[in-house]
């Protein structure tokens, strides 16, 4: 069955991306955005999500991480929209609930591929300290901001909850367990024929 790769870029006057993406891939990654929290994060979406990234950016750093953080989001949103065409056969429903060996940190994912995107994101204990999370001042809003431009462009709704008192980790258990349940959603399923909705399409 051919694999689903792709090849997508995005430029303006702000910032210059390239992903090259590969549904059906192993978990292989090489990414650099001039975020290192960003960074930190895709390796893990990628390696637990088994799929083949490279992401490739340069932004107005200068200026602060907004637009690159936003389009890194963007750009990655696009190539599994694109990636996935008609998404016949795939089974369109992912969830998990990753607990990771970090002591407190816990987060459960459910989405939805299904071109209706939105994102619920909320903690399920006490609020996580704010933090910034390295020295270009990454954060929580960073991250809700990386995730809600994913699922614009890629059609998916995503419900992110989480506790736990360091946010690294926290952040950590939430890409871990975004690449996992994209991993499940973006299966193909041969038991599936067509577009999985009684509607015939996403």
């Amino acid at each position: 069955m051919k694999n689903r790769l792709v090849r997508h870029k995005r430029k303006t006057t702000e910032t210059n991306i390239s992903v090259e993406l590969n549904i059906d891939g192993s978990g292989k990654f090489r990414i650099y955005t001039g975020i290192g929290f960003l960074d930190h994060m895709l390796s893990l979406f990628a390696r637990h999500g088994c799929f083949d990234l490279k992401v490739m950016a340069k932004g107005d750093l200068d200026v602060d991480i907004h637009h690159t953080n936003e389009d890194v989001g963007i750009v990655l949103g696009e190539a599994f929209a694109k990636a996935l065409g008609d998404k016949k056969g795939i089974r369109r429903f992912g969830s998990r609930d990753i607990a990771v060996p970090m002591e407190e940190a816990l987060a459960r994912i459910a989405l939805d591929i299904s071109g209706r995107p939105s994102l619920y994101m909320r903690c399920a204990g006490k609020p996580v300290p704010p933090t910034l999370l390295d020295r270009q001042g990454y954060n929580l809003s960073s991250a809700k901001q990386f995730l809600e431009a994913f699922v614009r462009n890629s059609g998916v709704n995503l419900h992110v909850e989480y506790r736990g008192e360091d946010l690294h980790h926290v952040l950590e258990a939430v890409f871990k367990g975004f690449g996992r349940a994209l991993c499940d959603a973006t299966r193909r399923d041969p038991r599936i024929k067509g577009v999985p909705s009684t509607k015939g399409r996403l």
